[in-house]
Order: structure tokens, then sequence, then C-alpha cells
């Protein structure tokens, strides 16, 4: 009970319309991360949209939509930070008490393993000096080997040491670097409820699987692939969760 999933749903986007409820084989994309929530155990699942259309398609699949959320939150400049003190907020006055650990799960990354849920959750828990945990994947080639270009036309390295020879060395020569995803973040309330910001300085990096973030036609194209040939048994748990959530199974 010390444990929420947020996920945030606001309408209105621009890419792809009411890209947060289209239809993923069969189900609002925003199900599947209701799913996954519940099948990692979090018992209380929250929604923060600013839609009543939204707002009834989560509660139909489970999760609890509260409240709606302010306009002036639900722009393409409102951040992470404004929706979820929003709800940590609202919670507080509303319950009067509130979980610490806040589980982000944005809908636009659909498929999701519960187990790596978990081990982020426990991880996090396991260092309790930490702020927070954000999800990144190893970038293929380090942004180290990268270079720009100056005024003149020039190699200009992104460090002083980086010469036009050093750049061209091996990538194994390089650290490696991590690709921020939506896999999953996770927050303190007791650090955003007393801070400007969501992660702090003491963000753990939390190493999850490649993922794919649906921002495009092309994006639901190739999660519609991923959902039909290349990992149907990996994510027929979830596609079946989200029948028993609607009452379908």
């Amino acid at each position: 009970m010390n444990t929420i999933a947020i996920i945030p749903a606001r309408s209105g986007s621009k890419g792809v319309s009411d890209k947060n409820i289209k239809l993923l084989d069969g189900y609002p994309l925003i199900a599947y991360s209701i799913a996954a929530a519940v099948l990692a155990g979090i018992e209380r699942v929250w929604v923060s949209t600013d839609s009543e259309r939204y707002r009834t398609i989560a509660q139909e699949y489970g999760a609890e939509a509260p409240f709606l959320r302010p306009p002036e939150l639900s722009t393409d400049a409102s951040t992470d930070y404004e929706f979820l003190r929003h709800a940590i907020d609202w919670m507080v006055q509303q319950e009067g008490e509130v979980p610490e650990y806040w589980v982000h799960l944005r809908p636009t990354t659909p498929l999701r393993e519960p187990n790596t849920l978990r081990e982020a959750l426990a991880m996090l828990e396991n260092h309790p000096e930490a702020d927070s945990l954000r999800s990144a994947h190893p970038a293929p080639e380090s942004p180290f080997k990268w270079f720009l270009r100056d005024k003149d036309g020039y190699f200009r390295g992104l460090r002083p040491a980086l010469t036009s020879e050093k750049v061209n060395l091996p990538r194994q020569q390089f650290p490696t670097m991590y690709i921020p995803d939506g896999y999953v973040d996770i927050v303190r309330s007791s650090y955003v409820r007393h801070n400007p910001d969501l992660h702090g300085a003491r963000m753990l990096v939390f190493e999850s699987p490649v993922c794919t973030e649906i921002d495009s036609s092309e994006d639901f194209q190739y999660s519609e692939f991923q959902l039909s040939k290349q990992a149907s048994q990996k994510y027929q748990p979830l596609q079946e969760q989200i029948l028993r959530l609607y009452g379908r199974l």
C-alpha cells in the first residue's frame, strides 16, 4: 500500500490524434500500462487526464481517475513535475496521506514486462539514500564519438580532449552511455513534496530492455508487429489481463 502507479494521459496529441486511447491490437493504448501495473502487483493505479472521455476509458479498464487535471497543467509545455505534484497534493488533501513510491508509467510505452517493473521498484526500495529512479537502455554507440562542426566547417569534439583521432577509437574505449526511455520512472513523494523537481541529485539508473515509444503512426505499426508476430507469447499475459480488467475474460 506504499506504492501507487500513475499514468499521464492528457488529450490533444498533435502527432497522432487521441494517441493515448488509440487502439493497439484492439485495446486502447492506455490499457496496456494499466494492465502492466496490476500484473506487477501495484494495488492502486491512477490516471491523470484532462478529458472526461479518457477518464471513462481508464475506469473501464480498471484504473482510478479521481479527478480531471486542470487545463493549465495539460498543455504541450506542461512538465512531469506539474502533473505529479498535482496528483500528490490532491491525494494529501482528499485522503490525508500519500504513498511513498509513485511509479510513473507513460502510456506511449505500452509493452512492458511486469517482472521488470517489480525489479525497478525493489531497486529504489533497497536504496533509501536515493531520491528517485529512471529507466534507460545502453546506447548502441557512444555519443563521445560524435562531433560538432564549427562556423568555418571544421571538426570540433564534444569535449576539448576529444580530438579527431580520439573520436575514431573503438567504441570499447568509451564509457557506456544510457538513453533514457519511457519504461518506468519512480519518484518518492517525500522528496517531491519538499522540492521543486522530481528526480533530485541522486537518481538511480535502472537498465531496462530496449522499448518502443509510440509517437507516430509508424510506431503503432511496429508495436502491432511486436504483438502479432515477434513476441506474441511474451505479451500475451498483458493482453489477457486487459480482458480481465474489462470484464471480458
